[in-house]
C-alpha cells in the first residue's frame, strides 16, 4: 500500500502559496492601499517620537507610545481595512465563488487576502524598531510581548475584517462598515482610556486594541499602556505575569470575531 498522507498535506499547501503571492500582487498595484500601509504605519510613529524627543533623552515611555502608534495604524489600515477591501471586491468580482471550485480549502482562500498585510506590519516593525532603538531609546522590557501583541492584533482584525465584510456590499461601502470596528479601536489608546471617566475606561479596557496596546506598552517599557508616572515598571520575568488580561481580551475577541466569520462569511453576492 503506497502512503500518501504526507504528499497530500504537502499538495494542499500550496494553493495558499499561490494565493497569498497573486494577493500581494494586487496589493502592490493598487497605490491607495501601498500608501495607506506604509507612510503611516512608518511616518506617524516616528514623527511623534522624534518630536517627543526634541528636548529629552528618549525613554521606554516614548518607545511605549510609538510602538502603541504603530501597531493601531498597523492593525486598522494595513491589516483590517485592506482585508475588507479586497475580500469584498473579490465577492463582488465572482472571484471567490470560482476559487471554492478549485483546489484551495475555504480557510486558504479567507487567509490569504491578510498575508501581504502580515508581511508589511512585519517590515514597518523591522523599520520603526531600528530607528527607534538606533536613535539611543533603552531596549525593550519584553519583546516577545511586543511581537505578542501585533501577531495577536493582525490576527484579530484579520478576521474582524472578514466578519464586517459579510455585511458590506462594496468596496466604497467599507469605508462606512469599517467605521464601528475603527471607532471601538481607537478606544483602546492608551491616551484614550486615560481620560475616559472610571466606568468608561473599564469598558475600553475591554477592547480589541486595549489588548494590544497593553502588550506592547509592557513589551516596550514593563508598564502598563495607562500607567501613572509613580509605578514602578517590571522586569522582564515580571511581564509574564501581567499579560493575562491583554491575551484574555485577545482570545475572547479573536474566538467571537471567527465565530461570526463562520456563521456569517459571504462568498458570492445574493441580490
Amino acid at each position: 500500500m503506497i502512503d500518501t498522507a504526507t504528499p497530500a498535506a504537502g499538495f494542499r499547501r500550496r494553493p495558499l502559496a499561490a494565493l497569498a503571492k497573486a494577493e500581494f500582487l494586487q496589493f502592490r498595484r493598487n497605490k491607495t492601499l501601498v500608501y495607506m500601509a506604509t507612510v503611516f504605519p512608518i511616518g506617524l510613529p516616528l514623527i511623534t517620537y522624534f518630536l517627543a524627543r526634541r528636548d529629552t533623552p528618549p525613554t521606554t515611555a516614548m518607545a511605549a507610545t510609538t510602538f502603541e502608534m504603530l501597531a493601531l495604524l498597523a492593525v486598522l489600515f494595513v491589516q483590517y481595512y485592506s482585508v475588507l477591501s479586497m475580500v469584498t471586491t473579490r465577492r463582488g468580482e465572482g472571484v471567490l465563488k470560482r476559487l471554492r471550485t478549485g483546489e484551495a480549502a475555504d480557510w486558504q482562500i479567507q487567509t490569504a487576502p491578510a498575508i501581504p498585510g502580515v508581511l508589511i506590519t512585519l517590515a514597518c516593525t523591522v523599520v520603526v524598531a531600528a530607528v527607534v532603538y538606533g536613535t539611543g531609546a533603552p531596549a525593550p522590557v519584553n519583546p516577545l510581548a511586543i511581537a505578542a501583541g501585533l501577531l495577536g492584533g493582525v490576527l484579530l482584525f484579520s478576521l474582524l475584517a472578514l466578519a464586517t465584510s459579510a455585511v458590506t456590499k462594496n468596496a466604497e461601502a467599507a469605508q462606512i462598515t469599517s467605521l464601528p470596528v475603527m471607532t471601538i479601536a481607537m478606544l483602546g489608546l492608551g491616551s484614550i482610556r486615560g481620560v475616559l471617566p472610571d466606568r468608561l475606561a473599564t469598558i475600553a479596557d475591554w477592547t480589541p486594541f486595549a489588548a494590544v496596546s497593553d502588550l506592547v506598552s509592557f513589551g516596550a517599557s514593563g508598564k502598563p499602556a495607562i500607567a501613572a508616572a509613580s509605578d514602578v515598571a517590571v522586569d522582564f520575568a515580571g511581564t509574564f505575569a501581567e499579560l493575562g488580561r491583554p491575551f484574555a481580551t485577545l482570545a475572547i475577541w479573536t474566538v467571537l470575531a471567527l465565530v461570526l466569520t463562520r456563521r456569517n462569511f459571504r462568498w458570492d453576492d445574493r441580490g
